[in-house]
């Protein structure tokens, strides 16, 4: 029973309307090919969706290192919404089922790729899909050492079946 079923109506607010200006300017003592030169070593953390998504992946990443557990609490698509929030995602509804966090993905910039796990990358999100044992289903985060749902997972294996059906995203560049 891996899911994200209570909700305090006492904290959840209505959307507001907000306008935000974003104002910069570059620094006039540094040369342009300074500060070029800098980004492109920098791996890039913050990631915007086409839609005005901003996930901050050293965010997600530092939320779910936060998290203890060494064994699930039938928790990990609550845990996942939370660390993505964390790290500026915005829901205006999502699933209770870990196996149906796809779409939902896709909405705030992440793309479906083939599977990765000999290659993973901090951000990385797998799902697996219901099982008769598991009929929500399992998803969870790559924070740049290991994947965390719930709990600290020791692989992306957490079934014993041979037969699970997984999905890998990444966020899109």
């Amino acid at each position: 029973m891996a899911y994200d079923q209570s909700v305090d109506m006492q904290n959840a607010h209505g959307p507001v309307k907000a306008e935000i200006v974003i104002r910069s300017q570059q620094p006039k003592s540094q040369p342009t090919a300074v500060r070029a030169t800098e980004s492109k070593n920098k791996p890039k953390s913050v990631f915007g969706a086409s839609n005005g998504q901003r996930i901050d992946i050293d965010k997600l990443a530092q939320r779910l290192r936060g998290i203890k557990a060494q064994s699930s609490g039938q928790k990990c698509a609550k845990s996942v919404r939370i660390a993505l929030e964390t790290a500026g995602a915005k829901f205006s509804s999502h699933p209770v089922a870990a196996a149906d966090w796809g779409g939902t993905l896709r909405k705030i910039g992440y793309q479906k790729i083939n599977l990765s796990f000999d290659r993973p990358q901090k951000g990385d999100i797998y799902i697996i899909d219901r099982t008769q044992k598991h009929v929500y289903g399992h998803i969870a985060a790559f924070t740049g050492s290991n994947w965390v749902s719930d709990y600290q997972q020791r692989s992306h294996a957490v079934y014993k079946d041979p037969n699970v059906r997984y999905e890998y995203y990444r966020l899109k560049d």
